[in-house]
């Protein structure tokens, strides 16, 4: 979220002053604020939307336009209040997109290329997510308060075996720590290190011996955690591994992190299953802050449309 909250006159200015066209980007199509929205950039978006959610062209470009819009606006609010996303953050969502359909971010991209979509379009749109995010969180983390009776009534109505068991996770984070000015051949070389670790890890008692190899390796406490209380990727992948071992190494601005699943044990509650509810009422209320945010930022904004 952002207020960059231009005049109508320096809006019209703008628009006056940028070229009305370039032969990469398209003719300019809406200023929003000092941002200007290119064709091109209404087009593509308008391609992804198409591919993925299978909408007809003119609602797909209609939903485009706006989406940019309330992106130009989300991101103009998110580096005014000191909210930024590493290109770290921006890729490893992208991975995660990738793994999803089951391909590699390679092959992903490539996918996309062949449908016409620029891999950047897709990059734009997560980063812009992902300051959105952090921005809402940071405004609003305090004031989202879930109603004890709303929980209570929502467990009476859920059925038995919904709530019968859960899994819990015992965990620790393990950073192959890579600094931001790291050569590639430095970060490829941790990265080698990452699954070189994974490899041996084997206990989280017996920890020290294995990563006491490497320098600047870093294990820290997580603690129990429910499935419920996970991200779906990371749940997905903490499923398939045995207590003693590490998730796959992933890429953060720190470097290269792992989970190592200590242990794991079934729950016979309705813990899990209170935990998912508030869980979910807690982001239907930031749902509704994050709308009203939007819809303040959308009507202090100045916003000329060609």
């Amino acid at each position: 979220m952002r207020t960059k909250i231009a005049t109508l006159a320096l809006g019209i200015f703008c628009l006056m002053a940028l070229p009305a066209e370039t032969s990469a980007q398209g003719a300019i199509e809406v200023i929003v604020n000092d941002k200007a929205i290119t064709s091109f950039d209404i087009s593509q978006r308008a391609k992804l939307i198409r591919l993925t959610q299978r909408k007809s062209n003119a609602v797909s470009r209609r939903e485009a336009e706006q989406e940019l819009i309330d992106e130009a606006l989300q991101l103009a609010e998110a580096e005014r209040i000191g909210v930024s996303v590493s290109d770290a953050e921006v890729n490893n969502a992208f991975a995660n997109i990738a793994r999803g359909v089951k391909l590699t971010p390679a092959n992903l991209s490539k996918a996309l290329r062949q449908n016409g979509v620029n891999p950047q379009t897709l990059r734009d749109r997560l980063k812009a997510q992902l300051a959105w995010s952090q921005t809402v969180r940071r405004r609003f983390q305090a004031q989202v308060d879930v109603n004890e009776n709303d929980i209570i009534a929502a467990l009476r109505e859920m059925e038995d075996e919904d709530k019968n068991t859960s899994v819990e996770y015992d965990l620790r984070q393990v950073i192959v720590v890579v600094p931001k000015s790291s050569s590639n051949s430095f970060r490829n070389q941790r990265l080698r290190d990452s699954n070189a670790i994974r490899a041996n890890f084997n206990s989280c008692e017996a920890a020290g011996a294995v990563l006491g190899q490497y320098k600047e390796v870093v294990m820290r406490p997580v603690g129990r955690r429910l499935e419920t209380e996970l991200p779906g990727v990371m749940r997905e992948a903490l499923a398939k591994l045995e207590p003693g071992n590490l998730t796959k190494p992933e890429q953060t601005e720190r470097g290269y992190e792992m989970l190592a699943l200590c242990g794991k044990r079934e729950i016979a509650s309705d813990m899990a299953a209170r935990t998912e509810i508030e869980n979910n009422l807690r982001a239907k209320e930031g749902e509704q802050m994050s709308r009203r945010y939007l819809m303040t930022l959308r009507r202090t904004a100045t916003i000329v449309e060609r």
